[in-house]
């Protein structure tokens, strides 16, 4: 039992000195991000999938704090979510979703991954600490924002343009994520979701960094 502690706090303790490079292209990485940005479409298309539960905003912090070349920092969650969309589409047409992939006022949600992606490049050293307070401050930017956007479009339920609506409106947001999320009941479950899929990328490049060496992984 305490030789299982004991490794268990070596490798946390690895893990909170590691100071991985910023990654360049290889032919390895661009297959690898390939991927990574179809099976991320797929999943966000999938009909079955909790609301709130996806990995594009953890893809956007991730692409601008790993990745060196800035245009696939922004290609990584941009074209995966424009796949998604476009697979969102198809389906509806063919009656397979009462989802559309394409309606009015998208372009925000492009925008505000984008504007992630540029606040992924702030994060300048990756430790738990970082990855935690990024992935909590994205997910509050992108529910401010988004719900702000639906507001003032005149969205969601038309809440009225006063301070008492753009408070409504936000508590829909939460509603939404509440009855729909993958955590029924509670509200903020795309906290917990952008948590676990930043853990997920970021514990990735981890290992690899371990499991590889930096020249197989392009990494600067």
């Amino acid at each position: 039992m305490r030789n299982n502690k004991n490794r268990c706090f070596s490798i946390l303790t690895l893990f909170l000195r590691f100071k991985p490079e910023r990654m360049k292209l290889n032919r390895s990485v661009v297959v690898a991000f390939i991927l990574l940005v179809v099976v991320a479409a797929l999943y966000r298309a999938w009909d079955g999938r909790p609301f709130g539960f996806a990995p594009h905003l953890a893809m956007a912090i991730f692409g601008g704090a790993i990745i060196k070349n800035k245009k696939l920092a922004f290609v990584l969650p941009l074209l995966s979510l424009f796949l998604s969309d476009l697979l969102y589409q198809g389906l509806y047409l063919f009656g397979y979703s009462a989802i559309p992939g394409f309606y009015s006022g998208q372009w925000v949600n492009y925008v505000l991954f984008a504007a992630l992606t540029v606040f992924g490049f702030a994060m300048r050293k990756i430790n738990i600490k970082n990855i935690v307070g990024f992935s909590l401050s994205g997910s509050m930017i992108f529910f401010l924002l988004s719900n702000f956007a639906v507001w003032i479009g005149g969205g969601g339920f038309m809440r009225p343009k006063t301070f008492e609506g753009l408070m409504m409106c936000y508590n829909d947001g939460l509603a939404f994520y509440r009855d729909y999320g993958f955590i029924p009941g509670f509200g903020a479950s795309f906290i917990l979701s952008d948590l676990f899929f930043m853990a997920l990328l970021f514990g990735s490049f981890y290992l690899i960094n371990k499991t590889f060496p930096k020249k197989e992984m392009g990494i600067a």
